[in-house]
């Protein structure tokens, strides 16, 4: 190792498991560990950037030790691949589920070339009595990006994107407080990350590279923490096109309704992205699986695409509630099945008449 070379580090990101599988990755990189407490906006920027400037480590052994609910120890051999990444899907032996939902630990192992090192990852482990989880979106479904209108809106906000640490992010008015009510509240505090009753997860097209970076905001803003699921971006079509959005979001959403395939899921997402039409491809693929889709309204006028994924909805028969905020109502909660719920309830009070229209299913 050349010297005052960075040694490579494991990057955890959170997994998720079931009674019979678990899912985790990580990336190997050269690179410290992120800080978000800069002052001076050189130093915010430097930052950022370094993140999207990663040092990937290929090739590189790594150990994932997991550890049964019975204490029974096991180990499990990977590899990084030519990004950095090293992916566990492991099958588990019947492994049982708390009542609640919580937060498991786990661990990777490898050597940086000076020895042997470790770092703590953590796990979503859906409670045994959770009937509904949330898939989430991320960028302007819950955090403000401001470039909603093409380049323009992006060079007009280059310094929100560029040069803000992750507590001065502004989140989209009202996602804290709907978020909390639909998690259920606090399934338990926690020894690690504080669990809801409800479990969340959350796709992007955002890269894995702002992995730290959202989850750091999403606990600034005391908003449910759960798996993300990110791209590895490249400067192609893949990445950079309209398509690649919603194939990912797509193919995210459809593995976690087969992963977990006795639970309802609540959809939330934007008009910026096409999260509509995805949503419309899950919902009528899973009709009897998806209780609701949330979409809020921040882009221009919709599509014919749009149009057409609002028809697709209701005819799957899954109540969709569109409006600017997040304003949802009694009769919309009554559609979704969520009034046995008391937290629920006050997800809002009322539903403002101007543009905020919740359509349910048509009988």
């Amino acid at each position: 190792m050349p010297l005052f070379r960075t040694p490579p580090v494991i990057f955890p990101f959170f997994g998720y498991r079931s009674t019979t599988r678990l899912r985790i990755a990580a990336r190997a990189l050269r690179s410290r560990p992120p800080r978000w407490d800069h002052d001076s906006s050189f130093a915010k920027m430097r930052a950022l950037v370094s993140h999207f400037a990663s040092r990937e480590v290929d090739g590189m052994p790594v150990q994932l030790e997991i550890r049964s609910p019975s204490g029974v120890l096991s180990r499990h051999a990977g590899f990084t691949d030519d990004e950095g990444f090293v992916h566990f899907d492991l099958p588990l032996d019947d492994w049982p589920l708390a009542d609640h939902t919580e937060w498991e630990t786990v661990c990777f192992a490898w050597n940086d070339g000076k020895g042997a090192r470790m770092a703590e990852a953590y796990v979503l482990a859906p409670g045994a009595s959770a009937d509904l989880a949330v898939i989430s979106d991320i960028d302007d479904t819950i955090i403000e990006t401001g470039i909603t209108g093409g380049l323009h809106s992006v060079l007009r906000n280059w310094r929100r994107i560029l040069a803000q640490m992750p507590a001065e992010r502004a989140q989209v008015p009202g996602a804290d407080r709907f978020y909390s009510a639909l998690s259920g509240g606090a399934a338990s505090p926690g020894r690690h990350l504080p669990a809801t009753r409800h479990p969340f997860f959350y796709i992007s097209s955002s890269p894995w590279n702002l992995f730290a970076y959202l989850t750091t905001f999403m606990r600034s803003r005391r908003l449910p923490l759960g798996p993300l699921q990110l791209r590895d971006w490249g400067f192609n079509r893949e990445t950079l096109g309209s398509k690649g959005h919603g194939d990912h979001k797509i193919a995210a959403m459809a593995g976690l309704l087969e992963f977990y395939p006795a639970m309802r899921f609540a959809l939330i997402g934007d008009d910026t992205q096409a999260d509509l039409v995805a949503f419309a491809r899950i919902a009528l693929k899973f009709p009897d699986r998806v209780a609701a889709i949330f979409i809020r309204k921040a882009g221009e006028a919709h599509s014919a695409e749009e149009v057409q994924a609002r028809d697709d909805i209701g005819r799957a028969n899954v109540p969709l509630w569109m409006g600017s905020e997040y304003d949802v109502g009694q009769e919309f909660l009554d559609a979704v099945g969520l009034t046995h719920d008391h937290e629920a309830e006050h997800i809002v009070e009322t539903v403002r008449e101007t543009g905020h229209a919740a359509t349910g299913a048509p009988a």
